[in-house]
């Protein structure tokens, strides 16, 4: 197969003619669930899509909530988001 263009990958990476000759194989020869694959976008949260909500912290609530994140391996929104159930619900 003879490439006339450079594909690359998001990060930036060249795909080769090869690696895209395996993934049309792959493609070809496997059954894909259709409806699967075209989910996209962010799993919902809840009963449905989520809200962004913009609230301003100040640098060492920041900074605590940060460290939180990191010792309990989450991110900084779903530290957030047990906090706030937990407290809505005392």
């Amino acid at each position: 197969m003879t490439s006339k263009h450079r594909y690359t990958t998001s990060a930036g990476r060249t795909v080769t003619d090869d690696e895209i000759d395996t993934i049309a194989n792959d493609v070809a020869t496997h059954e894909y669930d259709v409806e699967e694959i075209r989910r996209r976008g962010r799993p919902t949260l809840g009963s449905g899509p989520a809200q962004l909500v913009p609230v301003r912290i100040d640098p060492e609530l920041l900074d605590s909530l940060r460290s939180r994140a990191a010792r309990d391996h989450a991110t900084n929104s779903e530290v957030i988001r047990a906090a706030l159930r937990e407290y809505l619900a005392s």
